[in-house]
């Protein structure tokens, strides 16, 4: 039997613009014992963690300061922060967004790669929602008008009181509905906690919508996956990163809990190189797929960050969180790095979507790296319609960047530098919520 111990620990080496604003470094030792060498933790192990020193300890905390930010917004003479504050600030028609029907009959959603139009077709209502959700908490950031937050707790408390998104379709072989639900619960959970704390009143409306996306969590983490698979891939960390949003907002810790446990069976999942398994073993998807978990997990530790938590110094035999950035930044620009591991042949095709690197907007927050800067100054701004929203205008600094990239051309050729002489053209891919992964 091996015994692993997982601790927090500073990483060497690690260029920091500013000091994030968490409480003092938490002094957290676990020992877990394992069959084997550092793998995925399986089902049993991540029962098997204790997790009780996390608690929930700020439910109005949401993602960010939003407070702080929107006073920065205010101030701001950047102008792409303002560029995206004028286009937000005169935002959707409300009763045009309440015109839309809940999903209460039985959801069920046909499997991507067999059938991509059909699934398209079928998931149009559920990206309807997550971009309605997602804009409503938008335009009430960029305007600090109370519109569009009390919009948006009549929006979600309609959902609420028909019992939406409940009723979805499982089955092990046809587990579609299953993964579209997924980006729609953390889409509207991160979205309601940028506005619950500025909203007076609608304690009935409030109380509906808390009950309703409790429950739909605890139904929908439920199920646990399959094992080597859906059980611990990407998927577990899209359910982690609802689980710890709607834990805090419900002050519901077995939930945050289980949102924290993914950071853990993350990073004992990965290889001393920086690279998740189960995401690298997609063939020639490898290398979205790696980007892909770096998506949820690093929006999710941003999350149990504003908890109080020092989550991105979290190491685990040695290994952290930007072992994987550093990774998934080398075969960004070189698919030899990852050796054995995936062909050289990668599809390349996400690159050109900005909004599977939202994930780089927090991460930059906290850490400086060119790369990444470099990076972002091509594809900004960044907005995911489910995993945060708009990210560029959450979390950029004023100084980052004055300006777009207007050429497309120039945006794709910088952005993706070095990429071409080692990977294919690119193809069609699936939406930042992947639901067929």
């Amino acid at each position: 039997m091996l015994t692993r111990a997982i601790h927090l620990a500073a990483p060497p080496h690690r260029g920091r613009r500013c000091q994030h604003p968490l409480r003092k470094v938490l002094s957290l030792v676990l020992t877990t014992l394992l069959a084997g060498p550092a793998s995925a933790l399986t089902l049993e192990e991540r029962a098997e963690l204790d997790l009780s020193d996390y608690r929930v300890t700020a439910p109005d905390a949401s993602y960010f300061d939003v407070e702080e930010r929107v006073k920065t917004l205010h101030d701001s003479e950047n102008s792409i922060l303002l560029q995206e504050r004028d286009q937000l600030t005169n935002g959707p028609s409300c009763q045009q967004l309440l015109s839309l029907e809940p999903i209460t009959t039985r959801l069920r959603i046909p499997g991507y790669y067999p059938s991509p139009e059909a699934w398209e077709l079928a998931s149009e209502p559920l990206f309807q929602f997550e971009d309605s959700v997602s804009m409503l908490a938008g335009s009430y950031i960029a305007s600090g008008d109370h519109y569009y937050a009390q919009c948006l707790v009549k929006f979600l408390d309609k959902w609420a009181e028909q019992d939406a998104l409940m009723n979805f379709h499982y089955d092990p072989i046809e587990p579609q509905a299953w993964f579209a639900t997924e980006s729609m619960i953390f889409a509207a959970g991160m979205a309601y906690s940028l506005v619950r704390p500025q909203i007076k009143g609608y304690d009935k409306e409030r109380e509906h919508i808390e009950q309703w996306l409790n429950a739909l969590a605890h139904r929908h983490v439920k199920i646990p996956g399959q094992e080597g698979n859906s059980c611990c891939n990407n998927h577990f960390y899209r359910r982690a990163l609802y689980a710890s949003v709607i834990g805090v907002l419900t002050e519901d810790d077995e939930l945050f809990r289980f949102g924290v446990s993914a950071i853990y069976s993350a990073l004992s999942d990965m290889t001393e190189d920086g690279a998740f398994p189960l995401e690298v073993a997609r063939g020639r998807r490898a290398t979205h797929y790696q980007n892909y978990a770096l998506l949820y997990l690093i929006t999710n530790m941003q999350v149990i960050s504003r908890q109080g938590y020092p989550i991105f110094e979290l190491a685990i035999d040695g290994k952290d969180i930007h072992d994987a950035v550093d990774f998934a930044l080398r075969i960004f620009k070189d698919p030899a790095v990852f050796g054995d591991m995936a062909p050289l042949e990668q599809y390349t095709g996400f690159l050109k979507d900005n909004q599977y690197f939202s994930w780089m907007e927090i991460y930059r927050s906290h850490f400086e790296d060119s790369r990444i800067e470099e990076f972002l100054h091509e594809v900004r701004p960044i907005y995911n319609r489910s995993a945060g929203g708009y990210m560029t205008l959450y979390f950029m600094d004023e100084d980052a960047q004055q300006h777009i990239v207007v050429n497309e051309e120039k945006r794709e050729t910088q952005a993706f530098k070095g990429l071409e002489s080692s990977v294919d053209a690119p193809e069609q891919d699936t939406s930042a919520s992947d639901e067929s992964s």
